[in-house]
């Protein structure tokens, strides 16, 4: 397949690793501009790309950057993107240490991805927010192996939701489906699920013991 990743830090990093390793044309795209992604296309054989290109033709777009600078991104993002392509959320809001106070996500009770989905104007699929970076690349095993993890994933568009699911089986993970976007709360930071190593019995658990409240460390602070 054809995808782009917007986004080279760990997430985005070792997505492009695994993906180029597996046969996939992979275009990868961040902040600071394709030339700085030298050493990463020499490594993975991905193309750097700007931000407004990493969806040209692409049947899967990753956004993985901070929540504070989805709405930063190009107008017309995905122009050209393949017919019926998805696209991955894997974000996180992290108010306090990063993006601070969003109040559709604070005050109005939005989830992080209904947010995302909103400003990117296309629905999203939610994964990989709560994985380890690394177990991107440490973790992967063939189906039906003992220590085979599981990772949730969240989409109103069954379609897509699909679509990433084999995605994320090629990778060498199980999947949870975890409802729809407005049922993504259950793997928001602070959550049981949130960067837990389970198998599919262990990650069905954590989903269903999640509480909506947010914890108090992943609330903006007062005033």
């Amino acid at each position: 397949m054809k995808i782009g990743i917007i986004g080279a830090g760990n997430i985005g990093g070792n997505l492009t690793r695994r993906l180029t390793a597996l046969g996939h044309d992979v275009s990868v795209a961040n902040s600071r501009g394709p030339e700085t992604l030298a050493a990463l296309a020499e490594e993975t054989g991905a193309t750097p790309v700007t931000a407004a290109e990493a969806a040209r033709g692409a049947e899967i777009v990753v956004v993985t950057i901070p929540l504070r600078r989805v709405p930063g991104l190009p107008s017309g993002l995905f122009d050209g993107a393949a017919e019926g392509f998805a696209v991955i959320d894997t974000g996180n809001y992290y108010p306090k240490e990063r993006d601070g106070r969003i109040a559709a996500i604070e005050e109005e009770g939005l989830t992080e991805s209904r947010w995302t989905e909103q400003n990117l104007g296309h629905p999203v699929v939610k994964a990989f927010n709560g994985t380890l970076a690394q177990d991107i690349l440490a973790m992967p095993r063939p189906a039906g192996h003992p220590e085979r993890i599981a990772l949730p994933v969240a989409s109103d568009d069954e379609t897509a939701k699909a679509r990433v699911r084999a995605l994320i089986d090629e990778l060498g993970f199980d999947t949870v489906d975890a409802g729809g976007i407005d049922d993504s709360w259950r793997q928001q930071p602070g959550s049981p699920v949130y960067g837990l190593r389970a198998d599919v019995d262990g990650v069905t658990k954590a989903l269903a013991d999640a509480s909506p409240e947010r914890k108090s460390d992943f609330r903006a602070w007062s005033g």
